[in-house]
Order: structure tokens, then C-alpha cells, then sequence
């Protein structure tokens, strides 16, 4: 599982006892001194069991998974105007500031149910496909990367993906994230613009088949009705598991995620 990649970003779902298990050993890299322009030292340093957790599922989601990534990019004009128009009657209502974060889980959900592949998983020879959709957000931990799972989120209003959304990123800051929170999920959005990031390509979270990795906003010319004008545009990435996803489904997920992210009024808003 989301893109160089942007810190964290490509990460892998650790358990809370993992996370826990490496505090003691967690150490900053000693700093390396040179005392002459001749000298060349080396220092070696065992991995942190966190650290080894990590590299041992990279290395699944690669072994396991035939991983493939497609790409778009998407204006977003309409979604910050709409934020801009209805931000405070929002945070009046509900306490809590309208993010990007829900329009791309709703919008997700939507392109989820019309390509139920990347939703679903390979188990042994059979496909399992569901009907629900829990979707882990990647939030920095103060211990590194953790994927939070919003559980039931087609259910959810955009003020509760919101708040889930904050008090998950509250809480892995105090490393007080339940382990039942960071299991499951059957996709996952890693947003690697808030270091940043351009353009990058996410590694999944076995036994997921998809992951979406967002990207920061940058101020772009494009072509719109003959002339060439300037936009926010964000680029989007699609990592999928090739062995159930076909690039065709690929390519039809991320065009929903980009006419719904257009057009925003598709979606509903409580304010």
C-alpha cells in the first residue's frame, strides 16, 4: 500500500503492539562525525523491530500482489469553493472544519460500488467481494505511520468522516489508537500532499486490492473551453492488485473519483 514516495506515505498497517514493542528500542541514528577530508566511517545500527514490521510487509504487499498503478489529475475549483461558501455554517453546526479528506472518502465509496473489485480480495482461489466499505485513513502516529479504519463509512455523514477522521489523527499523536482500530479496512486513502508530495505510487495494505493516494494542490495551467488557464489540480494514483483489478477498472475508478471531486454538488453536505 499509497507516490518518490512522501514520508510515510507508503507504509504499511502496524498493530498497536508492534507500535508498542518498539518503543523501547526506538533510537535516533547516532551522528556520524568527520574529523579529516580522508576519513570514511560506517556505523551500524539493528533495525527497530517497528522498522522491521514495516520492511516485512512492503515486502508481502510486493510478493503477494501484482501491483499496478494508474494515474489522473483532478480540479479542484469546484470543491474549494464549496468549502470557501460553506465552511462556517458548517463548523457552526457540527464543530468541525469541512476537510478534503470526506469528499474523497465519499467520492471513493461512489467508485467503490461501481468497480466492487477493488473493494473486494483474493482468499486462496476465490474472490470475496463485500458490501460494506471500511475505509483506513493513513495519519501520522507519534511513532510513525498507522491506517485508522473508518468502519461502515458509506453510513457516515461528512461531519462524522470528519471528526472520525480528526480524533483518529488526536489520538495516534498520543499513541492511544485502540488495535481494533487499526485492523481491517477494505481500501485505504493515504494523503502524501500534506508532506508535499507530487506524484508518487502507494503500496497496498494486504489483503486489500486498492489504495488511493492523494497528492498536494498545486496551481497549474490547463486547457479549459479553448484557452489555457490556471487551476488548482491535484494528481490522484490508483494502486491495484492486477490479479482481480483490470486496467480498464482501474481507469473507470479514478474518473468517478475525478467527476465526483468536480462536481461536488453530487454529494450531499450537512450544513
Amino acid at each position: 500500500m499509497p507516490m518518490p514516495p512522501s514520508p510515510g506515505a507508503d507504509e504499511p498497517i502496524l498493530t498497536q503492539g508492534e507500535r508498542a514493542a518498539a518503543e523501547a528500542e526506538s533510537k535516533e541514528p547516532p551522528a556520524l562525525t568527520q574529523t579529516g577530508a580522508s576519513v570514511r566511517e560506517e556505523q551500524i545500527v539493528p533495525m527497530t523491530p517497528i522498522r522491521r514490521r514495516i520492511a516485512e510487509r512492503l515486502v508481502e504487499a510486493q510478493k503477494t500482489a501484482a501491483l499496478l498503478t494508474t494515474f489522473n489529475e483532478v480540479d479542484m475549483s469546484a470543491v474549494i469553493a464549496l468549502r470557501k461558501e460553506h465552511q462556517e455554517a458548517f463548523q457552526a453546526k457540527h464543530g468541525i472544519k469541512l476537510g478534503f479528506m470526506s469528499f474523497f472518502v465519499k467520492a471513493s465509496i461512489e467508485g467503490l460500488k461501481l468497480i466492487p473489485q477493488i473493494n473486494a480480495e483474493v482468499r486462496g482461489h476465490d474472490i470475496v467481494y463485500r458490501n460494506y466499505f471500511d475505509i483506513g485513513i493513513a495519519v501520522g502516529g507519534g511513532k510513525g505511520l498507522v491506517v485508522p479504519v473508518l468502519r461502515h463509512a458509506e453510513r457516515m455523514s461528512f461531519a462524522e468522516i470528519e471528526k472520525g477522521i480528526g480524533d483518529f489523527a488526536t489520538r495516534a499523536q498520543a499513541n492511544q489508537l485502540k488495535v481494533d482500530e487499526l485492523q481491517g479496512g477494505t481500501f485505504t486513502i493515504s494523503n502524501g500532499g500534506i508532506y508535499g508530495s507530487m506524484l508518487s505510487t502507494p503500496i497496498i495494505n494486504p489483503p486489500q486490492s486498492g489504495i488511493l493516494g492523494l497528492h498536494a494542490i498545486e496551481d497549474r495551467p490547463v486547457a479549459r473551453n479553448g484557452a489555457v488557464v490556471i487551476r488548482p489540480i491535484m494528481y490522484v494514483a490508483l494502486t491495484y492488485d492486477h490479479r482481480i483489478v483490470d486496467g480498464r477498472e482501474a481507469v473507470t475508478f479514478l474518473r468517478r473519483i475525478k467527476d465526483m471531486i468536480e462536481n461536488p454538488a453530487r454529494m450531499l453536505l450537512e450544513v
